[in-house]
């Protein structure tokens, strides 16, 4: 048996990995619909005759509904299974997107952001689930990256396909046209998707059987308990949104406006952001996958680096900064995606099976409620302001300092409570024992399988983590 795989794991296989890829292209569409906007603003500004502020209520409604609906949707992954949470998600985000494209009016489109909202938070959770149902657990975090990855090939598309066909055929024919990609993720979805393989069926415990309010609390309450859960949040929190809110909607007018470049070289450096993240993602797994120790690490290091460049940018003389700052800056802002996904590797180990879902939903709640803040801050500042993207982008600063003060006070309890579920009980080196030398059984690599955690073990961890 491979090792950090238990008895009960699911086999993998090609055909856990076609049911997987099912999944991962309802993801992948849904973050085309999520991110189509970030390369729209000015032309929604000016479609519906709306200043800054206006123009970020579309993405923060949008966030604040993806945010608010993550742990609802953990728990109905937990309790309805992955197919039938996939396919209403992949129906509502196609309608909102689709109601987008032919809103006549600023408030029927803000609607339309609000279901497509909705229907994007039932995405990235499912497949998570797919990912620890259909894989041994030792691939859980490779999954997890590669889902990552996928989306923002998502975001690529919007960058890359949907900005020139906005541009050429206009923004009903465009919208409209991009929300058929829905349909033909929904079909496969409808037809061959499998929540687990046959014969794992997961064996529902006595409070979920039962369900109610109780059950509902009880799964939120024992996730939140978690250290390791905090901690998957609030790594999110302070790794994720400086990407996502340059990406999703305020990079383009900030490179046009606050820069001067042309809106070709803008959308350029937006596809280098998504591209370096797509390449770090892998880099970044990689590492944490051969070294767990190395996950603090990389997500401090990863948010230190993104203060120091946009400080950088922000304060160069003359407010221009030069082309190799700001390709540097993109560089670096790919990293955040890649160090946002550690937040799962966290929460993951924490907690057990029945509660995947919820866990993933709190953590996930992290990086969303950073973005819908800057958002909102950074317009309503840019109104203040006269439109000085300095102070607006500010904001950033505030946040990461925030998530880094909570990620310090929570990783030493965090490390010591999975350290602790890895490690094998074998008397101390000090003791003589007192059993037969027959009957111990000294850990090394023919050792027979340890006893299985309630919690989900990350890959080649046990026994080797020290807090």
């Amino acid at each position: 048996m491979p090792r950090g795989a238990g008895p009960e794991d699911p086999p993998g296989g090609g055909k856990a990995v076609a049911v997987w890829c099912i999944g991962v292209a309802v993801y992948f569409v849904a973050v085309i619909f999520r991110t189509s906007l970030g390369v729209a603003g000015l032309e929604a500004a000016d479609r519906f005759h709306v200043n800054a502020s206006a123009l970020s209520t579309f993405s923060l409604l949008q966030l604040l509904v993806y945010a608010g609906m993550q742990v609802p949707v953990g728990l109905m992954v937990d309790r309805l299974g992955t197919k039938k949470v996939l396919t209403l998600g992949a129906v509502l985000f196609t309608a909102g997107q689709l109601g987008f494209a032919l809103a006549p009016s600023y408030e029927t489109a803000l609607a339309a952001r609000a279901l497509l909202g909705c229907g994007d938070a039932m995405t990235f959770i499912s497949v998570l689930r797919l990912g620890t149902r259909w894989f041994p657990a030792r691939r859980g975090p490779l999954m997890a990256q590669l889902a990552g990855l996928v989306g923002m090939a998502g975001n690529l598309v919007s960058t890359l396909v949907l900005a020139p066909v906005l541009h050429g055929v206009g923004w009903t024919a465009a919208f409209a046209g991009s929300a058929a990609a829905g349909l033909v993720v929904l079909v496969p979805l409808v037809l061959f998707l499998r929540d687990h393989p046959e014969g794992h069926e997961p064996t529902p415990t006595p409070a979920a059987r039962s369900g109610g309010a109780g059950f509902v609390r009880r799964q939120i309450k024992e996730s939140w308990s978690e250290p390791g859960t905090r901690l998957g949040l609030w790594v999110h929190f302070t790794t994720q949104f400086p990407a996502m809110v340059f990406l999703l909607l305020w990079g383009m007018p900030f490179l046009i406006e606050a820069q001067g470049l042309t809106r070709s070289t803008a959308g350029g450096l937006l596809t280098l952001v998504v591209a370096s993240n797509m390449a770090l993602g892998l880099v970044y797994g990689q590492i944490i996958g051969r070294r767990q120790s190395a996950r603090i690490p990389l997500a401090l290091g990863t948010v230190g680096l993104t203060a120091l460049l946009w400080g950088a940018v922000l304060a160069y003389p003359g407010g221009h900064a030069p082309m190799w700052l700001l390709i540097t800056l993109c560089l670096v802002l790919g990293g955040c995606g890649p160090a946002s996904m550690i937040g799962f590797d966290f929460a993951r180990p924490a907690n057990p099976a029945e509660r995947q879902g919820t866990a993933s939903g709190i953590t996930n709640m992290g990086g969303f409620i950073a973005s819908m803040t800057t958002l909102l801050t950074v317009g309503v500042l840019l109104d203040a302001t006269g439109g000085d993207y300095r102070i607006a982008f500010s904001t950033v600063f505030v946040l990461e300092a925030l998530g880094v003060t909570r990620i310090l006070r929570l990783r030493r309890r965090a490390l010591s409570r999975e350290a602790a579920r890895g490690r094998v009980t074998v008397p101390a080196q000090a003791t003589a024992p007192t059993t037969p030398p027959t009957t111990v059984q000294e850990p090394g690599p023919e050792a027979e399988p340890r006893p299985r955690s309630t919690a989900c073990p990350l890959p080649e961890t046990a026994g080797r983590e020290t807090p």
